[in-house]
């Protein structure tokens, strides 16, 4: 936003100074020209009267004595002739027969002024030709031709024009100048009321923000703090409810069980099939519990790398995938499944930790050796897609449909069949994956498999190549 404003007031100033220097320049070469003319003008005024008072008394000698020393002192030869074109002085080479001297000793002696009207530049060279008549009324007694040089004119705009350009410059710099402490006034609020927002929307305590700039942001800004703190501290309050929950009830729940078993041996033979219903819902609840806090956590990293800069993570999937291949396939085995690893034979840099891809590989692993259903085969495959690193989990069971799908990823969301099955699972595992691949800027994409099934993609920018895993999680390899 700093950067747009700057350039809209600078925009401004350009056209501003431009509108006020380009007549300036023009009015300049204007006015010198002027004087270039005006001056020349007097001196043909003056010849003029003395080829006057000549061709009155016959006596031309006065006449070229002055313009012979008028082109020594500036250089700049005459032609002077008398009404029948001959020349009554010629000096510095120019002559009356010349074309360009021709046309305009015609023209002045049918009594005709010629001046030029181009007005002069810097970059002006060469000279400018002037013609007056010589006489009274409508009298032409003779004809006046000068050849002026206009270097010393173009001499002169040029220092006039750098002179005006540099106060331009001076103007510009400090109008620049005063634009970037007035936009640091008003951007710079916020600039750091954009990073509390960002704080605060991926559920981190936001800075509280400075008031400062315009009465306008300042007053944002205090409003924004107050928000913040009420906001924070629901979040947080939010946040330690389910974590203690989770963890309070930990306890109860193992004294729950060690009673329930203790009870075991002293029950009757026909209470086996609610005690075994009672053990299935504890162990059901203890997943969720850890689902529970599973979540919390992905949920709270995502949200810290979404303002902080976890692009140093770095980890090999394919490695993972081995790693979890070796780990799932006797589980797999014992649910009459058939887990199959397609890894990639190169190491597959992922901008993640190994920590976070495991996790991520177990649910997707999981949900597929548990939903796919006995006889299935699943197969776990890690490849790299141009700047993408992709796991994808693919099982030929029963799968999900559309509609089935666009709900997959929504928390404690169960398919109807699964529950009807009586398959246990709490509906957290694939938003606990979402969570995690998200804070890693990566998603989740569900698709049908073909011709049957369901197929997981975890996807991941790809990390560059290093020489040590520079976002390996400390506490080692996987859980």
């Amino acid at each position: 936003m700093r950067t747009r404003v700057q350039a809209a007031l600078l925009v401004f100033v350009v056209i501003a100074v431009a509108a006020f220097a380009v007549p300036l320049l023009l009015v300049t070469a204007s006015d010198r020209t002027q004087q270039l003319v005006l001056a020349r003008s007097a001196d043909l005024d003056r010849f003029a009267s003395l080829v006057d008072q000549a061709a009155a008394t016959g006596d031309t000698s006065a006449v070229a004595a002055e313009a012979r020393r008028y082109t020594r002192l500036y250089g700049e030869p005459l032609v002077v002739t008398d009404t029948r074109r001959r020349p009554v002085v010629q000096t510095g080479g120019m002559r009356a027969a010349d074309p360009a001297v021709a046309r305009l000793l015609d023209a002045a002696l049918r009594n005709q002024t010629a001046h030029p009207r181009d007005t002069l530049r810097p970059w002006s060279r060469g000279y400018r030709m002037f013609a007056e008549p010589a006489g009274t009324g409508t009298r032409v007694s003779g004809a006046v031709v000068l050849r002026a040089s206009v270097g010393n004119a173009a001499e002169d705009i040029t220092r006039r024009w750098a002179a005006v350009l540099a106060g331009t410059a001076l103007v510009a710099v400090a109008c620049t100048v005063l634009a970037r402490a007035a936009t640091r006034w008003v951007v710079s609020p916020l600039r750091r009321l954009d990073r509390a927002v960002g704080r605060l929307a991926a559920g981190l305590p936001p800075e509280q923000t400075r008031a400062g700039g315009p009465p306008e942001l300042r007053r944002l800004a205090t409003g924004f703090n107050r928000m913040a703190r009420t906001v924070t501290a629901a979040l947080e309050q939010q946040r330690r409810l389910v974590a203690d929950t989770s963890h309070q009830m930990r306890n109860p729940m193992a004294a729950l069980r060690l009673r329930v078993d203790a009870l075991h041996t002293h029950l009757p033979a026909s209470a086996d099939r609610t005690y075994t219903g009672v053990t299935t819902e504890l162990d059901r609840l203890e997943t969720l519990l850890d689902d529970l806090l599973a979540l919390a956590a992905a949920e709270h990293r995502a949200g810290e790398l979404t303002v902080t800069d976890g692009s140093g993570a770095r980890c090999d999937a394919a490695a993972v995938a081995v790693d979890r291949h070796r780990l799932w396939e006797p589980v797999a085995h014992r649910a009459g499944a058939r887990l199959v690893l397609r890894a990639a034979t190169a190491p597959v840099p992922a901008a993640c930790t190994d920590r976070e891809l495991a996790q991520v590989v177990d649910v997707l692993l999981d949900n597929a050796i548990k939903y796919a259903g006995p006889g299935a085969q699943i197969s776990l495959r890690c490849t790299a897609e141009g700047p993408l690193a992709v796991l994808t989990v693919t099982d030929d069971g029963p799968g999900l449909d559309p509609e089935e799908l666009a709900l997959a990823t929504t928390r404690f969301w169960r398919s109807g069949r699964q529950c009807r099955a009586g398959t246990t699972g709490t509906g957290l595992g694939l938003a606990i994956a979402e969570q995690l691949l998200a804070g890693r800027g990566g998603r989740l994409e569900l698709a049908p498999a073909r011709p049957r099934g369901l197929r997981a993609r975890a996807v991941l920018p790809r990390a560059a190549a290093a020489g040590t895993p520079a976002g390996t999680d400390p506490q080692g390899g996987t859980p």
